[in-house]
């Protein structure tokens, strides 16, 4: 009986399902849903995908069939089934093999990075010998303003590839980059995958901008899902969990920009090809600011090029007088003030050439900003000259120490991280050590209260490359011998007074070239660093390297150690 009842039951709904379809194909309704998955069949037939893929998206479609058309779940299904059909699962660009053209638009597009654009061009090499090379993934690390961004569209005008971006800053939410699965209410695919669709090709060039500021919480940690994108063993089934199915990755050429490479997870970083794009010197920016700033500045004020004429020394003043960067933003940003100035004389009426020159740059700019490194020009007992590496480029640093009546205690002021307290601490050892070598009284240290203060406390500074800065600023304050000021110098000291390697020597360098230093101290074992230093800078300035501590204060200080205080002081006065 149950079974002849439940029998019954489908054939009535049989019947009544039947003669539904009748009368609605007699009012001409209710054939949308059947027309829309003839459509979704006819398109899978096209569709060149994997079984796997193939079978998902059958399964979705024979569901959508047996759906009411107003139900919400159908909904749900035709949108998952347009993300699937509009995705480029073979859909790829043809690459630009010709080398010397694609040479040509790296060229006419960024002056100099050479690395960069070598490794580019290392890789069109390969691709066109191989069709099987994957995609690689660089990371490009540097200030801001040197260009990281631009040249990624650079990269892929030279390829011939589509170019797609997406801004990690930020961002803290695991499903941004791995999507949501179906079961949320407007669930979507992750920015990987949005991006693949809207770039409508498989292997786009794809810049993820800001990595170093990925943040983390109890929604997932990005970073960690990133590292499955940026894996060539991995990434060619990359399972984003809106889709429920792989896509292959592998064809696309990633590359992340980053200011530091500090907060990046080491996990994560260990998956990129780190090209580091240090600042410009002052000829590169000059060039830059000819080739592609003043042209760029002149069509968005609508300035003809016979209506000014800004020449070479003005640009020069420019840089040296009004900007203190690694990168051109703010030379620019420069530039374009010139620029309104003159449209406004242009819109009054003024018909003459406009002619901006060096001498007439104050006029148009007003008078020279004042930079922290130009203030120092003379030898001082307790100041020394350092340098620093940030995430802005490299910059001037001035280390003060003072000493003054109380029982031996150092104080450290000037927001110092634990490294930079720690180099304080084995600087006023390491003198204490040498105390009788230097000619000093050991008890000047029972006696005396030391006070160390790196300037601009607001901004925090650590590392252990200040070491050397710091214990030449404690030797001068306790022998009252000044310490030259045209002297740069940076390392890290240990209790046994050996100069230890530090890291960002080239910003470092051209941080203390545009400060106006002449000489500089460096760890015998950055030499090797030398070679990515501009020739014309190597040649202007003077690099010393060193192993020991008291060769820096052979060079740093005025007069020799172990003279007393006072000797000194009438032999300076004899020299004068």
């Amino acid at each position: 009986n149950e079974a002849r009842g439940e029998l019954d039951k489908l054939q009535r709904q049989y019947f009544l399902r039947q003669q539904m379809k009748a009368i609605q194909k007699e009012l001409g309704e209710g054939s949308e849903l059947q027309e829309e998955v003839k459509a979704y069949q006819e398109k899978l037939k096209k569709l060149k995908v994997n079984d796997e893929v193939r079978q998902e998206i059958e399964k979705e479609i024979n569901r959508l069939m047996q759906m009411h058309p107003e139900s919400a779940e159908t909904a749900v299904i035709r949108n998952y089934l347009d993300w699937m059909f509009a995705l480029p699962w073979n859909d790829s660009t043809k690459d630009n093999l010709d080398l010397r053209k694609a040479k040509d638009i790296l060229d006419e597009d960024h002056y100099g990075l050479d690395k960069v654009k070598e490794r580019i061009l290392e890789y069109l090499a390969v691709r066109k010998l191989s069709n099987q090379i994957k995609g690689p993934i660089l990371c490009f690390v540097g200030p801001p303003g040197v260009g990281k961004t631009s040249l990624g569209k650079s990269i892929a005008r030279a390829l011939g590839r589509k170019f797609v971006r997406i801004s990690l800053g930020g961002v803290h939410d695991e499903a941004e980059i791995r999507g949501h699965r179906r079961t949320y209410v407007g669930a979507m695919p992750g920015k990987i995958i949005q991006s693949l669709r809207r770039a409508g090709s498989n292997n786009p060039v794809f810049m993820i901008d800001e990595v170093d500021k990925i943040g983390a919480d109890f929604r997932g940690d990005p970073s960690s899902a990133l590292l499955e994108v940026l894996d060539p063993e991995q990434n060619n089934s990359f399972f984003d969990h809106y889709l429920g199915v792989p896509f292959d990755l592998s064809r696309v050429m990633f590359i992340t920009t980053a200011n530091l490479l500090d907060p990046i997870q080491p996990a994560f970083r260990d998956r990129m090809e780190i090209i580091e794009l240090p600042g410009y010197t002052e000829e590169e920016k000059l060039q830059i600011a000819l080739k592609h700033l003043v042209p760029k500045q002149l069509l968005e004020n609508a300035l003809k090029p016979q209506w000014i004429d800004m020449t070479e020394g003005a640009i020069k003043s420019i840089i040296s007088q009004y900007t203190r960067e690694a990168g051109v933003r703010n030379l620019e940003r420069e530039i374009a003030s010139v620029c309104r100035k003159v449209a406004r004389q242009v819109a009054e009426g003024h018909k003459e050439t406009v002619r901006v020159t060096a001498q007439k740059i104050e006029k148009f700019l007003g008078p020279p900003i004042i930079f922290r490194d130009q203030l120092k020009k003379k030898d001082t007992v307790g100041v020394a000259t350092g340098v620093a590496w940030t995430a802005s480029g490299g910059e001037i640093l001035f280390v003060e120490a003072i000493m003054m009546k109380g029982k031996g205690h150092l104080l450290l002021t000037g927001s110092l991280g634990d490294d930079m307290k720690e180099s304080a601490q084995a600087a006023l050892s390491y003198t204490r050590a040498h105390a009788q070598e230097f000619g000093l009284d050991s008890k000047i240290f029972m006696e005396n209260d030391f006070h160390i203060h790196i300037p601009e406390g607001a901004i925090p500074k650590d590392g252990p490359s200040a070491g050397v800065t710091i214990a030449t600023a404690f030797v001068s304050v306790c022998t009252n011998i000044p310490i030259r000021w045209e002297v740069a110098m940076t390392g890290e000291i240990t209790l046994r007074g050996n100069v230890l390697p530090v890291g960002g020597i080239r910003q470092k360098v051209m941080a203390a070239q545009r400060a106006g230093l002449k000489k500089m101290i460096l760890p015998l074992p950055n030499k090797k660093d030398l070679v990515d230093i501009p020739k014309k800078i190597r040649q202007e300035m003077e690099f010393v390297f060193v192993e020991d501590i008291k060769e820096v204060f052979r060079l740093a200080l005025a007069s020799p150690l172990g003279q007393k205080p006072e000797k000194s002081a009438k032999s300076r006065k004899r020299t004068k």
